[in-house]
């Protein structure tokens, strides 16, 4: 009897303390500004407001939402996080779950998993400039065939007028962001780059396994500069990032696909290694280009990409897609 008597006390206590704090906040002017503060500082998205739906996948699970953060334009990528073998005893063992239907043999279940498994992978993008809005917004796709005059007479002339800004990438390159992120670095100028985890990857399993090299020469905007002269460059790639990936994740490279965009989303010459079951967004043939296939054209040919016509998709809002049609290409 004495233990309960305590327990109530403690509890007494407990809830003296609790109505005391709620009589302080309620008589103090600045606890709400308090409470907003609290709760922005926990969670980078309090206060944003909806402006529109941009584009969502049910397939993907996924959603792109513009709006405004701290009055700022913002873009909000909201990602459900594949499911992972380790966790299912946990997931089992650990869920709730509600009936919706049973049909003999079958049965369909609402689960709730714990909430540390139900997470959720959020991006921001803050201030979003309208390019990142029409980035993320869905779009009719059509598909350019470029030949190498129209490289040099259209995309290239629109490439430069834009000033397409890639300061973040030499922000990683100078080791001034993203540094803890490295996977493995060669310094060297000519042949070098950085191997880091695509921020699309949450890292927590292999199956979506994702990774992008990036070059230290900052004259290769993309596949377009290349010659016979980057070989070196190319073939270390493969080879350091192969070994890399091997020796940190136990990914050997016949279980990876390795290629180049074109168009890619940023002007600074970039590879990407992907897990070889994972489809990925922009590994369909009319935007990748393996690296192995780059390597043996160059070695055939020193000047193919300057002279070969490639295909590519654009969105209706590009600019680039415009110039293609003011030029009767399309």
């Amino acid at each position: 009897m004495a233990e309960t008597g305590k327990r109530e006390v403690d509890f007494a206590d407990r809830n003296e303390t609790d109505a005391a704090k709620a009589k302080r906040l309620k008589n103090d002017p600045n606890s709400d500004q308090d409470n907003h503060n609290e709760s922005a500082s926990a969670n980078p998205l309090f206060g944003f407001k909806t402006t529109t739906v941009l584009r969502d996948s049910a397939r993907e699970k996924n959603m792109f939402i513009h709006g405004k953060l701290n009055d700022q334009d913002a873009v909000i990528i909201l990602e459900k996080t594949p499911i992972r073998e380790d966790t299912l005893l946990e997931i089992f063992n650990g869920s709730r779950m509600k009936l919706d239907m049973r049909n003999d043999i079958y049965s369909t279940y609402q689960l709730q998993p714990p909430a540390h498994l139900n997470e959720m992978k959020t991006t921001v993008v803050c201030p979003a400039t309208e390019k990142h809005v029409k980035k993320y917004l869905r779009q009719e796709t059509y598909l350019v065939q470029e030949t190498g005059e129209d490289y040099r007479s259209i995309t290239l002339p629109y490439i430069q007028s834009q000033s397409f800004s890639v300061q973040w990438v030499y922000n990683i390159l100078e080791k001034k962001a993203e540094a803890e992120r490295i996977v493995y670095e060669d310094p060297d100028q000519d042949v070098g780059f950085v191997l880091l985890p695509d921020f699309k990857w949450d890292q927590k399993q292999l199956d979506d396994l994702h990774l992008i090299a990036i070059v230290h020469q900052r004259d290769i905007k993309s596949l377009r500069d290349l010659t016979a002269l980057h070989l070196p460059l190319l073939s270390n790639i493969r080879k350091r990032g192969e070994e890399s990936i091997l020796k940190r994740y136990g990914v050997a490279a016949s279980k990876l696909k390795v290629y180049l965009h074109y168009q890619p989303s940023y002007y600074h010459l970039h590879i990407h290694f992907n897990a070889l079951s994972y489809e990925a967004p922009g590994c369909g043939v009319e935007h990748a280009h393996l690296l192995s296939d780059v390597i043996q054209n160059l070695q055939a040919d020193s000047q193919y990409y300057h002279s070969r016509s490639l295909s590519f998709p654009l969105r209706a809002d590009q600019g680039l897609l415009s110039k293609f049609k003011d030029a009767g290409k399309l």
